[in-house]
């Protein structure tokens, strides 16, 4: 691999003068043993006792359909049978195709104009979800050249509590294994077992048809009030660094093949760098800003270098663009009065071409944010639709999520503002890719198969390994935990959700696995009986719902009653666990608990095992809580908690700071 790697290096400036780029998939030429051949539509070729797959119909063997052949041969061939419609058609990446009563709805204009990929975003059980893919994968081998599917998805095997409280999601019957979110895996800092969860879910992806992942974020949180920071993995580029590393390589494996899942690494250059948590989903946020000299390169790219080293198939950049308001950070101006051309990552040149392929060395393709090149092209807006599409593929992107109809670039192409070369360069990526993962000579799968491997109790198992070691004791008085049997002789304890839910029912939920889970906990039902009490709040941030952006723990962030938390804490000396999605402010509830823990997105069956000494907590803070609203307001968005002065972490009313690291035990 590091030869192979150092091969395209030497080779990437004759590349680039090409204006074609060498994918990372050629790593391996050739497959040497018989595949498996999975057909429904199309005869199958029998030629000196091998079998092939006659995809076109022909009654011949034509290169793109002997798997003997190097993937690039394969690849040529079938570009050079493909019309310029049927190209742009595979460039795009519309939602999931309409199914009704279990059936694909046909025809499909989707799969007419030869679209092969598609985002699925729904959650049934692993095999509705393989019978779907193998609906779609004979209706596309029906087709003219008979290219499979590639069905792709969002991260699966995470949840927030409350969706475990009430048996959704994750980790029930049929769905994928409930893992803790993103930031309690980093909290772990368990990297041998953050190989076992992308080794684990990849599986699961790989049984149900899913071949594409869109995860995960490379981005590093350094603005508190970024609503996506419960996708990450914290604010130090070193550990989200290795963190990627290893999910790219647990996925995908060293080479591409019949067992891979592709990873789309997102949101190139990193997303974290905000300001006052504006996202560019909306166009207040177009704009990434580094006020910080230097930033850019020494906290954002570090991930990306780390997913390149991986060889990541592909890379999402975000929808904002680089704001010449930013500091100096040290990549080549883009004229002589702008430090960067102000338009989004997905048709920004600079950063494309010049700086990750060129300069970082990327051979994958660039996979657009959804809608990137369309009503959020920011800086683009003016351009014509074809003119827009046609400075994203100049620029290196390959394919566009949220893209139906290919129409803007047969114009951009048959009015000479990219060139037909261009579009194949895109175009061999993508037939490349699904030629390494095998999909050409079979991309069905066993739906009872599936079934069965998302059940696998050892896959829940090691998931239940990575919630016991998320969770991280941030205070304990007077060593109120753990809860041992001898404790609990003499307590009563109240237990309160909050958000409590329709009529309680978060609440009732919690105090019914309690009481089914640990009988020695005697649970009540008043705060007048109770001797102590337990308080799970559970804050939330809406990207799209949110009219005010805050991390005060309150009515903007889902808790409508913060003074019950308060009050029930100065009754009775009371366990307080806060899940963030967000470093939260936590001013109001902290000094008045008797013990604070933190979760992230935690199974509470494995929370009570934590109170109950089962485990000790061993968990370690995957970014900074900041010591209130001020210092947010004077601090800059682009650099990590970790860096931002000696008087912007929360200190605890028994002196600690709850910085980047911290975690206590018993």
């Amino acid at each position: 691999m590091v030869k192979l790697r150092k091969i395209f290096a030497v080779s990437i400036v004759i590349v680039l003068s090409l204006s074609t780029f060498i994918p990372m998939h050629q790593i391996s030429a050739e497959r040497d043993t018989q595949p498996t051949i999975g057909s429904k539509v199309k005869q199958t070729l029998s030629i000196d006792g091998k079998k092939f797959k006659d995809l076109n119909g022909n009654g011949q063997l034509d290169p793109y359909e002997n798997w003997q052949l190097s993937f690039d041969d394969r690849a040529k061939d079938l570009i050079s049978k493909m019309t310029l419609k049927e190209k742009a058609g595979l460039l795009m990446i519309p939602e999931f195709p309409t199914f009704e009563e279990g059936k694909l709805v046909l025809p499909n204009a989707h799969l007419d104009q030869n679209t092969r990929y598609f985002i699925y975003r729904e959650t049934p059980s692993a095999n509705i979800i393989a019978d779907y893919n193998n609906q779609l994968q004979e209706a596309a081998e029906g087709s003219r050249l008979g290219i499979p599917v590639m069905i792709i998805s969002n991260p699966r095997n995470h949840a927030t509590s409350i969706d475990a409280l009430v048996g959704a999601g994750p980790g029930t019957s049929g769905q994928f294994s409930y893992w803790p979110n993103t930031l309690g895996l980093a909290a772990t800092r368990d990297l041998r077992l953050i190989e076992d969860f992308s080794k684990i879910t990849a599986n699961e992806f790989r049984a149900t048809g899913i071949r594409k992942l869109y995860g995960y974020s490379a981005d590093v949180a350094t603005d508190p009030l970024w609503s996506r920071i419960d996708e990450t993995f914290g604010e130090h580029p070193a550990l989200v660094s290795d963190i990627i590393y290893r999910i790219v390589k647990g996925y995908q494996g060293d080479v591409l093949n019949d067992n891979s899942v592709t990873t789309t690494v997102r949101h190139y250059p990193g997303g974290g760098a905000r300001e006052q948590g504006k996202d560019p989903h909306f166009e207040e946020g177009r704009y990434n800003i580094y006020p910080t000299e230097g930033s850019l390169l020494r906290y954002h790219m570090p991930p990306f270098r780390a997913a390149i080293e991986a060889d990541t198939t592909s890379i999402m950049p975000y929808y904002a663009f680089p704001s010449n308001m930013s500091a100096n950070q040290g990549l080549p101006p883009f004229t002589q009065t702008q430090q960067f051309e102000e338009v989004g990552f997905a048709l920004n040149k600079p950063f494309i071409n010049d700086y990750l392929r060129a300069e970082l060395g990327f051979l994958g393709y660039v996979n657009s944010d959804t809608s990137a090149v369309i009503d959020k092209a920011w800086g683009a807006l003016d351009l014509p639709i074809e003119e827009r599409f046609a400075k994203a593929l100049n620029a290196g992107t390959n394919i566009f999520s949220g893209a139906q109809d290919p129409t803007p670039i047969i114009t951009a192409v048959n009015k000479g503002l990219v060139s037909e070369e261009v579009v194949d360069r895109s175009v061999r990526y993508l037939v490349t890719e699904m030629m390494m993962l095998g999909l050409f000579e079979n991309p069905y799968v066993e739906p009872q198969q599936a079934l069965k491997v998302v059940n696998d109790p050892e896959s829940q198992q090691r998931a239940d390994d990575a919630h016991r070691k998320s969770i991280v004791l941030l205070r304990n008085d007077e060593k109120l935990l753990p809860l041992t049997d001898k404790k609990l002789q003499n307590i009563k304890l109240f237990v309160q959700v909050f958000p409590g839910g329709e009529e309680g029912q978060n609440t009732q939920n919690l105090k019914d696995l309690i009481r089914k889970h640990d009988s020695n906990i005697t649970v009540i039902d008043t705060l007048e009986e109770a001797t102590h009490a337990l308080v799970w709040v559970l804050p939330n941030m809406d990207l799209f719902g949110q009219s005010k952006i805050t991390l005060t723990i309150g009515p903007d962030t889902g808790i409508f009653n913060i003074e019950r938390v308060k009050e029930i804490q100065k009754k009775v000396p009371t366990i307080t666990a806060i899940d963030f999605k967000n470093p939260w402010l936590i001013n109001d509830i902290e000094p008045n608990a008797a013990s604070v823990i933190a979760t992230f997105g935690v199974k509470p069956e494995i929370l009570l095992d934590i109170l109950r000494g089962k485990f000790s907590p061993v968990g370690k803070l995957p970014l900074t809580i900041p010591a209130s609203q001020e210092v947010l307001n004077n601090t800059p968005g682009d650099i990590p908690g970790f860096r931002k002065g000696a008087d912007y972490p929360y200190k605890d009313k028994n002196g600690n700071t709850y910085q980047y690291n911290f975690g206590l035990s018993y």
